[in-house]
């Protein structure tokens, strides 16, 4: 009976939901009630599952999927566990929706001509991790670990380029592994990240970052709240509520909240000052790259304190202080800008370029049309082929070798 699907529904939801805010949010509540109460309430140390953010949403949209309609029911539970526990993407995303790859659980192909695209394409996700995504990631720790006495606008800006390079070339990096993996074994995920940094709007950035969470909440809580169908007021109150939910998914912390809302007003006020979408190119991109950049620093920063007088430092931080300037001057060292300009050449400008040779590489040569007009594709195609996979031997070579000589590997969105 409906009633009957409705409880069902209801108790899946409140169990999935209920053990992801215990396991991760329980110390944040506390914490909070604490601080605020002047409270002494004990705070228990509750390990965090790697990854549990993305597989209850998983697990999530699978149940609401059913419910909806949408999908058949799997019942067999080995393939519903493969869906919520395949292990490329299982930790650090991208969110899969169960319908997008139903058809492959099922039944799915392995070939070498897939594998071979699979295996390219996560050594280029390794690569964007191990040379870029490390690199950034130890000048940002080192700048951010800094002593506020050490920052001034020189320092501060380079930190802030350098996470926002970090935090996109190491959950990109893990994207194309997760994808790259996934083929390898038949399956076939969507694209999580679309050049993003290319965007000319915030709105437009969230059409292209970390794009399996932002259609998760607009499909499973924007929508559902009355999306903009219930007039201006409530959907202006239904973006920030979405926007506290994305910073709130993020991480146990007032940092990641505010920096959602953040991202939540500048979507407001791009509604309500339609010039903000309107700018000239060059100017849109800028405006973009500053937002995200801003709000990254929130994001990165232990305290809202902290965050606050960083970004200060990023427009007021004019003192030439010694230590401030050595701290700024240590950083620039030949590989960290050969990485940084490696990655400013791949973050956007390139895009229209990899996307066609995406096409290019793997479209079938023999059901390619016009093959018989163009005698020469086929030979370009194995010569383009064979380019690349030279290209990812000498990637992995080189990220074995950085690798085996360092020891600093986290990935940001593996604590999420």
């Amino acid at each position: 009976s409906g009633k009957m699907r409705n409880a069902v529904l209801a108790i899946v939801v409140i169990v999935n939901l209920g053990m992801l805010g215990v396991f991760k949010y329980t110390g944040f509540i506390l914490n909070t009630l604490n601080d605020m109460c002047g409270l002494n309430i004990p705070v228990p140390n509750i390990v965090l599952p790697i990854g549990i953010s993305f597989f209850t949403f998983q697990a999530l949209s699978y149940v609401i999927d059913v419910y909806r309609g949408n999908v058949g029911v799997q019942k067999n539970y080995f393939k519903v566990l493969l869906y919520i526990s395949f292990f490329p993407q299982l930790i650090a995303g991208p969110i899969v929706k169960y319908r997008d790859i139903e058809l492959e659980i099922n039944d799915r192909t392995v070939t070498a001509q897939e594998s071979a695209f699979g295996l390219q394409r996560f050594i280029f996700g390794l690569s964007k991790k191990v040379l870029i995504a490390n690199t950034m990631g130890l000048t940002a720790d080192r700048i951010f670990g800094a002593g506020n006495d050490s920052l001034n606008i020189l320092s501060a800006w380079i930190g802030a380029f350098a996470y926002m390079l970090q935090i996109y070339y190491d959950f990109s990096g893990y994207s194309d592994m997760a994808i790259g993996l996934g083929r390898m074994f038949g399956f076939h995920f969507k694209e999580n990240f679309l050049h993003p940094y290319g965007a000319v709007s915030i709105q437009d950035f969230w059409r292209k970052w970390h794009v399996s969470l932002s259609g998760w909440f607009k499909e499973y809580l924007y929508i559902p709240l009355g999306g903009n169908r219930k007039g201006r007021l409530r959907t202006c109150l239904n973006k920030i509520i979405v926007f506290f939910c994305t910073g709130l998914w993020h991480g146990a912390n007032w940092t990641f909240v505010v920096w959602g809302l953040f991202h939540g007003a500048f979507l407001l006020l791009e509604d309500f000052i339609p010039v903000l979408r309107k700018l000239p190119k060059v100017l849109s991109h800028i405006y973009v790259i500053v937002v995200v950049m801003v709000g990254f620093v929130l994001f990165r920063a232990d305290t809202i304190a902290q965050g606050g007088y960083f970004i200060s430092q990023m427009f007021t931080g004019f003192s030439m202080d010694g230590a401030a300037v050595s701290l700024a001057v240590q950083q620039l060292t030949p590989w960290f800008i050969t990485m940084l300009i490696a990655g400013i050449i791949f973050m956007a400008p390139i895009q229209k370029f990899t996307d066609r040779l995406t096409v290019f590489l793997e479209e079938d040569t023999e059901a390619a049309e016009g093959a018989e007009q163009q005698p020469e594709a086929p030979l370009r195609k194995a010569a383009a082929r064979l380019i690349i996979s030279i290209i990812c031997v000498l990637l992995l070579i080189w990220c074995m070798v950085r690798l085996s000589s360092g020891t600093y590997n986290p990935f940001i969105y593996f604590r999420f």
